[in-house]
């Protein structure tokens, strides 16, 4: 592809796969080069809960999000999603994966050479998240029921607690002058003792005969 350059790209559009939300439903595109601090801004905006006036008191509205992305945002899409359950709980979580369609077209670096224009065609991979308040269907493919990601946060800190109270296994001291020293004195120890044998032993008279 070294005689051409890219001219233009055109990504097919893909339809929320999620039927019966609200019309209104925010839904978040999540992009390679998007800052995380700037969709969780957004995010959390949405979906965590504000104090209600007086007069509107009584049964809370539902509260729901779709996160979409494709290629290499999908997991940023993915970490973001799971930020937001963390701050906010009792959230439940649909998921589908479909992919997206995204055409591509070369032009010949020189027109005059006799090339062909170039239309490529890919297939990136792409995913919707819907996070909402409400109840759903605990029969449908890609469901998470609200509070699982609470329980795997909490059995992972139980298990770090567990691990900090037994404390770390003491270190086992080496012995200065283990083996040289020992071996140089007990050397030494041997040598005493012989010395010793030698000193303290009694020679034998030879018998008188007689004068």
């Amino acid at each position: 592809m070294e005689n051409y350059s890219k001219a233009r790209t055109v990504e097919s559009a893909c339809e929320c796969p999620f039927s019966g939300i609200p019309a209104d439903t925010p839904q978040i595109l999540v992009k390679d080069g998007s800052k995380i601090r700037n969709l969780l801004r957004f995010a959390l905006s949405r979906m965590e809960a504000k104090p209600r006036p007086p007069e509107e008191e009584g049964e809370e509205a539902s509260r729901q999000l779709v996160f979409t992305a494709s290629g290499k945002g999908v997991a940023k899409a993915i970490t973001c999603v799971e930020m937001v359950k963390r701050r906010v709980k009792g959230l439940h979580q649909l998921t589908r994966l479909a992919y997206r369609t995204v055409v591509e077209v070369w032009e010949p670096l020189e027109p005059d050479a006799g090339l062909d224009s170039l239309t490529v065609n890919r297939n990136l991979p792409a995913i919707w998240i819907l996070l909402t308040t409400a109840p759903l269907d605990p029969e449908q493919p890609g469901y998470q029921p609200a509070g699982r990601y609470d329980t795997l946060w909490a059995l992972g800190a139980s298990r770090e607690v567990g691990g900090a109270s037994s404390g770390p296994r003491p270190a086992h001291r080496r012995k200065r002058g283990g083996g040289g020293g020992g071996g140089g004195g007990g050397g030494a120890g041997s040598a005493r003792g012989r010395t010793g044998g030698r000193n303290t032993g009694r020679t034998r008279e030879a018998p008188k005969g007689p004068s």
